[in-house]
């Protein structure tokens, strides 16, 4: 079943906000942008992840260095999966942050 679009915004800005909790309690030095339903971090590096919603595919996109990334929501995990490989995104952006920033953050829950 695809999602509504008014269920896909509510999973999107939710997923948004929890980033933004981790970010803004991690303690780096990094700059968070909400721009247009788009989402920027900035690493000290001048690396960025960029999380973007694509809502004519009900999809949250990660473009970061290692490459971009498109997740659909899994209704039954409760999770923004990958649609390659189906890694759940809080575990890719554990990896990628630790490669892009150095540092190991818990996203547990996306």
């Amino acid at each position: 079943m695809s999602l509504t679009e008014a269920r896909f915004h509510d999973l999107v800005d939710a997923t948004q906000q929890t980033l933004e909790d981790v970010f803004d309690d991690s303690g780096l030095d990094i700059d968070l942008e909400i721009s247009a339903g788009v989402l920027t971090v900035k690493f000290e590096n001048g690396s960025q992840l960029i999380f973007s919603r694509q809502e004519p595919l009900r999809q949250l996109w990660l473009a970061a260095v290692s490459g971009g990334f498109h997740f659909d929501y899994d209704e039954e995990s409760e999770r923004w999966m990958c649609d390659k490989s189906e890694e759940q995104l809080g575990e890719m952006l554990e990896r990628i942050v630790d490669q892009q920033a150095g540092v190991k953050l818990d996203f547990e829950g996306l």
